[in-house]
């Protein structure tokens, strides 16, 4: 690794490459070279210029910074599970004491995930992962003590964890092991070798297990339709009966999180059936009544978790973005103020004197801590390395908002970079993200940090309508025949650079995953003269044959929030729609990135568009992963794709050579 001092001697190298880059073109016969040294065996190209030396070495800090997540204390209060990355995938490690040693426990090729079992005292867990990107994750029992793990499911199909009973150490799995296209529910005894015990039967619905009853005698499910309308159940597990929750609810509502009281007479739930939000309240099994809790706050419950012997209720709403934490202890509400940034991963601590989460903030790598109930003391547990780079240097969001078509102000985060001014006017990276049922939260990116620091590329990451987070009205504005309105934001965020003095609204470029993707494509074909560059990185290019070719289990949830390809109303829209179908439009660059084996937007979405666009003479370069799915997830081909993208944004946006971090 590069030393703090020797930062300042890879300027020059790298101002030279990069001079190398911007003056040549990529379709100099790149295809015809030698291979690229930094190109992974697993990766293939068209129109990418090799990586010249120095600019991996520039970008190898920041593409060091590591980040751990909080995956649950061990029963026996032997510290903490989390997730980091110590080579090529996150691994598995176990934490003793705040700030202690790492000791790793999974050693698997693939990125693993997983939880202590609750009640153990062997130091057990479970392990979910998949093979090459392709979202068929098998779940494991993992006993650290023999080194080994023992598969559960069937090795093949999808598989997705649910609840763990703390007793009798029963897992429910959801799977589509059946028909592959429904997922059903199984009872898992994880401490036995007997196979899994069917137990819900699913045909053309959706549903998931949420939490045990105390006693292991009932479930609490979840009927999912879309990010919209969910509906709450209890599942006798003895009788197999399903009864719905009566919420005295009218027309579509969403319902998630959902948990049992400790004393399984009642269950807590964060529902939307009353307002623009997911409000917390307590249903009383007894009365019929509900009760709620977070009056007052008018934002999302996000995260919600029962201890199971103090009856102590921990939430998360999410404001803004940021994640603001709860304690509700009888009738008493505590909120525990925060830095800012994302509270995910909540977790009681056995003896109920704390929380473990994982905090995620923008301007510091992710990270495992605690809270203490009693008196709000903040623990860090994990101290995630920043690649060497001193943190001084990173740059925070800022939140801004700006006006858009119909006079709604959309909200979105804004990293500035420091030399920023109306004398230095800096290029924009606007960055688009996926779902369309998501949101973009104030968490560390590296890249953001890279892009500023070192390209001088202020980023912006707008929440365009159709966004998760800001009230359920705005999270319909871009349903169906509305989907062109999410476009059109981007057009009003345009407008808004070129009201800012130390932005330069002519070197703009859009760079967007999965659905942000297509946000990509459809923004260089409706505003094609003013926007420099696109990256699309596994992208939709037509609705019509993703919403055709996606994996069978999730075609009826896409149709729910895109439309019905198969209705002629909504092929005559797509068509109209479509960047495939408008490609001609396309004059800026355009970088297209995707997994061959991707299962939700598949593969031929990237081939069909950098063709077509290709065969129009446009400028295109392609980036494609035999081993990968939705996105890369291998170091080496993550690593590789930073490379072109930062090689294809240098070209694009016309940029000087990078400067050295300030020491």
């Amino acid at each position: 690794m590069t030393s703090l001092n020797d930062r300042r001697s890879f300027a020059t190298p790298v101002a030279l490459a990069l001079c190398w880059i911007t003056s040549h073109q990529p379709s100099l016969q790149a295809e015809d070279l030698p291979p690229d040294r930094f190109r992974p065996a697993a990766v293939e190209t068209t129109g990418v210029p090799h990586v010249p030396p120095e600019l991996p070495e520039r970008l190898r800090q920041y593409q060091a910074v590591r980040n751990a997540t909080f995956r649950g204390w061990y029963p026996d209060g032997g510290g903490i599970l989390i997730a980091t990355r110590f080579a090529e995938t996150n691994q598995l490690h176990r934490v003793t004491e705040p700030g202690g040693r790492r000791e790793q426990l999974t050693f698997q090729t693939e990125p693993v995930n997983g939880r202590p079992i609750p009640g153990t005292t062997n130091g057990s867990l479970i392990l979910t992962l998949s093979q090459g990107g392709n979202e068929n994750d098998q779940v494991l029992h993992f006993d650290p003590a023999e080194g080994k793990a023992r598969l559960l499911t069937d090795g093949k199909s999808r598989n997705l964890l649910g609840p763990i009973h703390r007793e009798t150490r029963t897992a429910v799995i959801h799977s589509n092991v059946r028909n592959g296209r429904d997922t059903d529910l199984f009872l898992a005894p994880l401490e036995s070798t007997a196979p899994l015990q069917p137990l819900l039967e699913v045909n053309n619905e959706h549903w998931n297990a949420q939490d045990w009853s105390p006693d292991g005698q009932r479930l609490l499910l979840q009927k999912y339709v879309s990010i919209n309308e969910s509906t709450p159940a209890i599942l006798d597990v003895a009788s197999r009966q399903l009864t719905p929750l009566p919420l005295p609810a009218k027309g579509p509502f969403s319902c998630t999180p959902m948990r049992f009281s400790a004393d399984g007479q009642s269950v807590y739930l964060a529902t939307d059936f009353r307002g623009e939000f997911r409000e917390l309240a307590r249903f009383d099994f007894a009365t019929q009544q509900l009760t709620w809790l977070s009056e007052g706050i008018p934002w999302d419950v996000s995260e919600l978790e029962i201890h199971p012997r103090t009856g102590q209720v921990a939430f998360v709403t999410n404001e803004d973005g940021a994640g603001q934490l709860y304690l509700l202890d009888g009738n008493q509400r505590r909120k525990f103020p925060l830095p800012l940034g994302t509270v995910t991963d909540l977790d009681f601590h056995p003896d109920g004197t704390q929380v473990g989460f994982t905090l995620g903030r923008p301007d510091a790598p992710t990270d495992a801590w605690s809270l203490q109930l009693a008196d709000g003391k903040l623990t860090r547990w994990t101290f995630s390395e920043t690649g060497g780079l001193p943190s001084k240097s990173f740059v925070t969001a800022r939140r801004i908002a700006f006006p858009s078509f119909d006079g709604r102000e959309i909200p979105a985060y804004y990293f500035q970079p420091k030399n920023a001014s109306p004398q230095t006017r800096v290029p924009v990276l606007i960055n688009i993200h996926g779902g369309p049922e998501s949101q973009y939260r104030p968490i560390f990116s590296g890249l953001d940090q890279f892009y500023c620091n070192e390209l001088g590329v202020a980023v912006i990451h707008p929440n365009v309508r159709g966004s998760a987070g800001y009230g359920k009205t705005y999270l319909k504005l871009d349903n169906a025949e509305r989907r062109e309105d999410s476009v059109r934001d981007i057009g009003a965020l345009l407008d808004w650079i070129t009201q800012q003095p130390e932005l330069d609204s002519s070197r703009v470029a859009v760079m967007g995953g999965s659905y942000g993707g297509y946000m990509v494509l459809a923004s260089l074909t409706t505003f094609p003269d003013r926007i420099r560059a696109g990256v699309d990185v596994v992208g939709i290019a037509s609705f019509r044959s993703f919403l055709k070719n996606t994996s069978a289990y999730r075609q009826d949830l896409r149709r729910a929030e895109y439309g019905d390809e198969r209705l002629p109303a909504m092929q005559e829209f797509f068509t109209r729609i479509d960047p495939l179908e408008r490609a001609d439009q396309i004059r800026s660059s355009l970088l297209v990135i995707h997994g061959k084996n991707d299962p939700r937007v598949p593969f031929s979405e990237a081939r069909q568009i950098a063709d077509r666009v290709r065969e129009l003479g446009r400028d295109v370069w392609t980036v494609y992963a035999e081993n990968e799915g939705h996105g890369f997830l291998k170091k080496p081909n993550r690593d590789y794709q930073n490379a072109v993208v930062a090689m294809f944004l240098r070209r694009a946006l016309n940029l000087e050579a990078p400067q050295p971090v300030n020491q």
